[in-house]
């Protein structure tokens, strides 16, 4: 027992570390004959699902297009401008405002050449741009550097065969080859441009402490963040299996099988063992059940859940049915063959087997009650984006569901005290009911915002959940009744309370129809953005948008940093920013307490002088302002995707973790509130 608990804490860990550098477009580059003295470069990618990678002359006001760039050319020139090539999307993007094309899966970029010369010294490269639903990658690079000699004979080309000369295996974010290292430290030699070497003192400008790499320091913080993130998602299972406890599925069958374990030994210690033996036989199901979840759809899977938009939708209608169910239109069950078969079992087979079947036998039978809460549980943890939350959550679930059990075999007197079976059972399933109606429309909203369609923008999204809670309400008062209510059901106190906190949840989401923030939906609800009639403004502008300066601003001013990773074409910055910013009390933080300094990583203003660097042990040329700001993301946070915030002090040290896009405003309040409390220490 012991090597399996070891063997699966080990497990958690393996699959709960990720990193924080994105890389999902993977590209390589060749030079390719095709006669006639000319030739083309070729950039092929690979893109990583949910991904997606713009195409050419997409315009100044949309994101950064594919472009073709040399560094040096020596007899050869360009003929033509870049060509994309493969299966391309068009598709209008309602937050540029325009139409934009981009490839999906995989997709080539082709440059077509002519040779000037017998021998040829190409050093160039394809800068392009990516996004899924959540995030952006700054201008990114695909290189190609080749020197040789052009091929006499053209015949092989000319009759189809075309030769490729050489081809060149640049992923994006692996090392070059060593012939690409030599060619490019050649290149880069008898590159008549000016060029600055890396700066190395305290006076600001990369290379200074400030600039110094925190990737450990920020872990620490994370650590500690997905820590609770777990503790909440094991809170939120051990809620969920509380409450499905209080269903007329299991609460009945309480008594029953504490009954039988007491009945079948004598002896009372016998009896409280085999049925601690039957609550841990209870907890390894279901959490058997989330590891299940989590090796069939994978890491990449889960995280992809969050932002996909057929999932979404499917996870809607999911938590409908669900909610149908409780209301009384169905019952969700399992073939009663299933648990007859496993019920014979258990009482052909004897010891640990038994019990254990005799759990499994449980589940089987609970299940119209219980599958819809795992449901629930399994998609919301899902979403989250966190591999080992199915599992964590189905471990609090189930040692919710299993203490009673153990409890009251311990102290079979309880069951006096216990509460009998009866309607107050199906109030807990309808209540269940239009909680998952609650959340189907969150996962709506996502797919909404994924394809653009706006029919749940904000207000109706408000409005709708206004008018849910205002339903439960009035269901609770006794107003409203469903097919397996009692005829002559009164309202008992707790559901009077009850009544009062939904109606007045109801009252409280009114504001929001005119741009109230709603800090208590904020989480749930669409961005502020979609909001068509908004009297709620304010906004948070940045002073600074070079970090050396701002650094000294904020040392003058003795206050702390926080630093804005954003993009000119960053779709979801511009969420956050209306979202998240426009928040009074995040708002007040940002202006009064912190210097803030957003610094663009597609910004192609040029540098006065381009500034060599060495990074993973191959030196690369830094010539704007975003190669710059995205160098130091990468190096100093090691991100490379945007939105991301990180909080600094004087020293450039961090003061929390960091946060990227989620539009959670409460979370973002304590995310600032955490960075200036570990200032002020």
């Amino acid at each position: 027992m012991k090597k399996l608990i070891t063997l699966f804490i080990l497990f958690v860990f393996a699959i709960g570390s990720s990193a924080q550098i994105m890389e999902p477009i993977h590209f390589s580059s060749q030079l390719k004959m095709t006669g006639n003295g000319e030739a083309e470069i070729i950039f092929s990618a690979k893109i990583d699902a949910g991904w997606h990678l713009y195409s050419t002359e997409l315009g100044n006001d949309g994101p950064i297009s594919a472009t073709f760039n040399v560094n040096k050319m020596v007899g050869a020139q360009t003929v033509g401008k870049l060509q994309p090539r493969g299966k391309e999307v068009s598709e209008y993007d309602n937050m540029f405002g325009m139409k934009l094309r981009f490839f999906e899966g995989k997709g080539a970029f082709v440059q077509k050449i002519k040779f000037t010369a017998d021998t040829y010294d190409i050093d160039c490269y394809l800068e392009y741009g990516a996004c899924n639903d959540e995030m952006c990658l700054p201008p990114s690079q695909a290189p190609l550097v080749k020197k040789g000699t052009v091929p006499a004979d053209s015949k092989a080309a000319e009759s189809g065969k075309e030769k490729i000369v050489e081809t060149a295996a640049n992923v994006v974010g692996a090392a070059p080859s060593t012939a690409d290292t030599t060619a490019s430290a050649t290149a880069a030699d008898t590159d008549t441009t000016a060029t600055a070497d890396i700066v190395t003192n305290d006076d600001g400008g990369v290379g200074s402490k400030l600039w110094q790499p925190v990737v450990t320091e920020l872990k620490t913080y994370e650590k500690n963040a997905m820590d609770n993130s777990l503790l909440y998602i094991f809170l939120a299972g051990f809620v969920g299996g509380f409450v499905a406890l209080l269903t007329p599925c299991v609460w009945p069958i309480i008594p029953m099988t504490v009954s039988f374990f007491l009945k079948r030994n004598k002896e009372r210690s016998k009896a409280i063992s085999e049925a601690m033996t039957y609550g841990v036989s209870i907890v390894v199901i279901y959490v058997l059940l989330g590891l299940v979840v989590t090796m069939l759809f994978g890491a990449s899977a889960l995280n992809a859940l969050s932002t996909n938009a057929v999932f979404n939708i499917f996870f809607c209608i999911l938590l409908l049915v669900f909610a149908a169910s409780f209301f009384g239109a169905f019952e969700i069950t399992l073939p009663s063959s299933w648990s007859n078969k496993i019920d014979q079992k258990s009482e052909n087979t004897s010891g640990m087997l038994s019990i254990f079947l005799m759990a499994f036998t449980l589940t089987l039978v609970s299940f119209s009650c219980t599958g819809p809460i795992i449901g629930f549980l399994l998609v919301a943890v899902s979403t989250q984006g966190n591999i080992i939350a199915p599992t964590v959550g189905m471990l609090g679930f189930a040692i919710a569901l299993a203490i009673p059990f153990t409890l009251f075999a311990m102290f079979p007197s309880l069951l006096k005290a216990a509460p009998k079976s009866g309607g107050w059972m199906n109030v807990v399933k309808v209540v269940l009911g239009f909680i998952e109606i609650a959340f189907a429309l969150k996962f709506l909203s996502v797919a909404d915002l994924a394809y653009g369609w706006h029919i749940l923008d904000r207000e109706v999204f408000v409005s709708l959940w206004i008018v849910i809670f205002g339903l439960l309400g009035i269901y609770l008062l006794g107003w409203l009744k469903f097919p397996h209510d009692d005829e002559g059901h009164r309202t008992n106190v707790p559901q009077f309370f009850l009544a009062m906190i939904s109606l007045a949840f109801a009252i409280y989401m009114v504001p929001g129809l005119w741009g109230a923030p709603l800090k208590a939906i904020s989480a749930f609800a669409p961005p502020m953005n979609t909001q068509d009639f908004n009297l709620y403004k304010s906004g948070v502008e940045a002073e600074y948008t070079d970090y050396d300066e701002g650094m000294a601003a904020a040392a003058r001013l003795g206050k702390p940093v926080m630093v804005d990773f954003t993009g000119f074409g960053c779709v979801n910055c511009r969420k956050m920013e209306a979202a998240v910013w426009t928040d009074a009390k995040v708002a007040d933080m940002l202006n009064k307490d912190y210097v803030l300094i957003s610094l663009y990583v597609d910004d192609k203003t040029p540098l006065k002088e381009p500034i060599k660097v060495v990074e993973n042990g191959q030196q690369r040329t830094l010539r704007t302002v975003g190669d710059k700001w995205s160098y130091l993301e990468r190096t100093k946070v090691g991100a490379n995707t945007q939105p991301v915030y990180v909080l600094l002090d004087n020293e450039g040290k961090p003061l929390n973790g960091l946060r990227s896009y989620d539009e959670n405003i409460q979370e973002y309040v304590d995310f600032l509130q955490g960075g200036l409390k570990n200032y002020r220490k």
